[in-house]
């Protein structure tokens, strides 16, 4: 009778130190659960951003700018699930101001224009503090176009013209002004029209403006579209008197326009200034670090949205920077130098 029920009290003390071993040895595993938990959340976090929304301020509809910048803004959107998108403008002087207000989150502007804000010159009252630069983008070209029945040949022959300058306030009506100023014509010497780069082509469709200027990576499509129905013919800007200019203006640089752009037979020389990626310096560096990252990982989707972003580079994105370049920004390339 006892040993009957030894036996079944036996069995239970064996079942319940076999469980009792299971139990300790489960750890390991709940352990191994926890890792793939916290990798889980590492690489979801890695592909968030601190933002929630992030507007960038682009330029005409028509312009590189906008084009270049919605290709940007999809990316984000794809990459980080952020709500991202752009929003046309007058382009430079109205996007760093944007930027300054705390309107947009990011902006394209010319290098011209960042540094007048740095400075607190021109169009800017005082100097602008807020703003970080995350990298250097391709160079806007200034691209000058009259008719060849016009007769002019080159910038000097713009005196006494009726021109278009570019939106009031963008960035090429500062550089328009700057070079006209750098060759002794003034505003006074010229009748000025305020227009975007598709109202610019109307105009000279239509015979009410004798030249315009276009400054925007190549090609700019409304130049292209210009030269399907009229004889274009690109303005010459003498390289010799530009250096002088460059002298005392850094951010102008030489450039020619190559040859067969917009059916012209041989390169034009002229002059380019350099974009800057603009972001606000209230951006986190975890952001600045992601947005940089992102911009390089899908600059060939860049590249097939426009050809000017052909030119932007990442052993180039640091050099000529106008503005303090955000520390998110400083961080990835840190690290792509140290590769």
């Amino acid at each position: 009778m006892l040993n009957s029920l030894k036996s079944p009290l036996l069995l239970s003390a064996m079942l319940s130190a076999t469980l009792g071993l299971t139990a300790c040895s489960s750890p390991s595993s709940e352990s191994t659960d926890s890792t793939a938990t916290d990798s889980a959340a590492t690489d979801s976090a890695a592909d968030k951003l601190d933002t929630k929304f992030l507007t960038i301020a682009t330029g005409g509809a028509s312009g590189p700018y906008n084009i270049i910048g919605t290709s940007l803004s999809e990316v984000y959107v794809k990459t980080f699930g952020v709500n991202s998108k752009t929003q046309t403008t007058g382009a430079s002087v109205e996007n760093v101001n944007l930027l300054t207000q705390g309107k947009v989150d990011m902006v394209l502007a010319l290098s011209d224009v960042v540094t007048d804000a740095i400075e607190g010159k021109n169009n800017f009252d005082k100097p602008i503090t807020n703003i970080q630069q995350i990298a250097v983008l391709y160079p806007n070209v200034v691209q000058i176009v009259t008719t060849k029945k016009s007769g002019i040949k080159n910038i000097e022959d713009l005196r006494g013209k009726r021109i278009a300058v570019g939106d009031q306030g963008s960035g090429t009506e500062v550089n328009a002004r700057t070079l006209l100023e750098g060759f002794g014509i003034t505003y006074d010497d010229v009748t000025v029209d305020y227009l975007g780069f598709a109202e610019a082509a109307d105009g000279m469709k239509a015979g009410k403006i004798e030249a315009a200027f276009f400054s925007s990576g190549l090609p700019n499509s409304s130049l292209m579209e210009l030269e399907q129905g009229l004889d274009l013919q690109l303005i010459t800007i003498n390289q010799d008197k530009l250096k002088e200019i460059i002298a005392t203006k850094p951010y102008f640089k030489t450039f020619e326009i190559p040859a067969g752009t917009y059916g012209n037979d041989a390169a034009i020389p002229t002059a380019a200034i350099m974009n800057a990626l603009l972001v606000s310096s209230e951006l986190s560096e975890a952001d600045g670090y992601k947005l940089t990252k992102a911009l390089f990982d899908n600059l060939d989707g860049l590249k097939t949205a426009h050809q000017a972003a052909n030119d932007i580079s990442l052993a180039t994105a640091r050099e000529g920077m106008v503005a303090p370049i955000h520390p998110g920004a400083k961080k990835y390339y840190d690290e792509q130098a140290a590769k």
